[in-house]
């Protein structure tokens, strides 16, 4: 097997790695308490997860030796569209159409925009860059994680950002490392242990972040937004601090430019998604909080029509009742020969049959022991 086939199985076996790992993760979430969503440790499958994706970590890297950057960072989001099938197999969890397309807009466009991002020589960051790096990737995830506590009350959106805080745990991460690879090349330093501790704590935080995003927001919209934040971040810092540059000039920029709107449109698609099953599920816990019957188009119009409440079943049922006000019910009533002290026969109308309150009301007719009684 060539170096480049080589590459390309290892990009596969980590993106399926990395998917499982993703599964499992979401797994755990679905289960944990509300302590135990960044760190469960006591899980034996969050443990798991941290294998696999620790598995993929390596097989990437072992990629990355094997074969060219352009190749094996767009295969790396593969990622999420491996792990809707795997999650669909094993855990049974289907993914609708529209996660679907937002998947793929979202791997078609960062696997576009990471392969026209070009080359440049090995390069490091110095003190002052590694500090300000440093410092505003902190003040960045600590931004999101605000935010996403202030937005507890709505799962995709707490979601979106805490996958967004972890992305950039992990991207920052990455640049990190290159940094310190970069200078273990002239030799092992003592001077690089402040950034191996960088990356020890970003790359936890990103581990437990991302572990947190999963609870309560399913698989797909958190999975998506981590696999293009992450090598986005990287690719910026690359291009802002290592002075790499899109492949093919002004026309590779632009063409960079639009990947990146057609993954921000997958992932708006899956995020809306995530929103629209929230609703329904917010309006079925609703309906069967309150007992409440759905109402038909027409329905609003019938209750309204007799001023009653149309989330009210019992109105209902009466405002469709169509009464004639023109129909009349025959009483009989006992002939004067029987009964000297009967009722005359013609002083006794006929009851008219209508609704009264809100409901057909028939009264029936009585005699009166208080009638006079006539002598001759």
């Amino acid at each position: 097997m060539s170096a480049l086939a080589l590459s390309v199985v290892l990009s596969f076996v980590s993106a399926v790695a990395y998917a499982g790992g993703a599964i499992v993760q979401e797994q755990v979430a679905l289960s944990s308490s509300g302590a135990q969503q960044y760190a469960p440790l006591r899980r034996a499958g969050w443990w798991a997860a941290v294998g696999l994706n620790g598995l993929g970590a390596v097989l990437h890297v072992v990629a990355l030796a094997y074969g060219p950057l352009s190749l094996v960072q767009p295969l790396g989001a593969l990622t999420i569209v491996f792990a809707l099938p795997m999650a669909a197999l094993f855990v049974g969890r289907r993914a609708g159409a529209t996660a679907w397309r937002g998947a793929l807009m979202a791997t078609l466009g960062l696997a576009g925009l990471l392969a026209l991002v070009g080359a440049s020589g090995a390069q490091s960051l110095d003190g002052p860059q590694r500090v300000a790096a440093a410092v505003g990737t902190v003040a960045a995830v600590v931004t999101l994680m605000v935010a996403a506590r202030a937005v507890h009350r709505h799962p995709a959106v707490r979601s979106i950002l805490l996958a967004t805080a972890s992305g950039v745990a992990f991207g920052m991460s990455s640049v990190f490392t290159k940094t310190v690879a970069v200078d273990w090349t002239g030799g092992v330093s003592a001077a690089d242990l402040p950034s191996l501790a960088v990356i020890g704590v970003l790359a936890t935080a990103g581990m437990l972040l991302s572990q947190a995003s999963y609870r309560g927001a399913g698989l797909a919209a958190p999975l998506a937004t981590l696999t293009v934040v992450n090598p986005v971040v990287a690719a910026a810092v690359g291009i802002t601090m290592f002075g790499e540059t899109f492949r093919h000039g002004t026309t590779g920029t632009a063409l960079a430019l639009s990947c990146g709107v057609v993954a921000a449109g997958g992932l708006i698609l899956l995020t809306t998604e995530r929103l629209a099953r929230e609703h329904e599920a917010a309006a079925g816990a609703a309906t069967a909080d309150t007992g409440a019957v759905p109402v038909a188009a027409d329905e609003p119009a019938v209750a309204k029509a007799v001023g009653r409440q149309a989330d009210d079943p019992a109105e209902l049922l009466l405002a469709e009742l169509t009464v004639p006000e023109d129909v009349t019910l025959p009483v009989t009533v006992p002939s004067a020969a029987a009964r000297p002290d009967a009722a005359d026969p013609a002083a006794v109308p006929l009851m008219p049959y209508a609704p009264f309150y809100g409901g057909p009301y028939v009264p029936v007719p009585a005699s009166d022991r208080h009638l006079a009684r006539v002598r001759s």
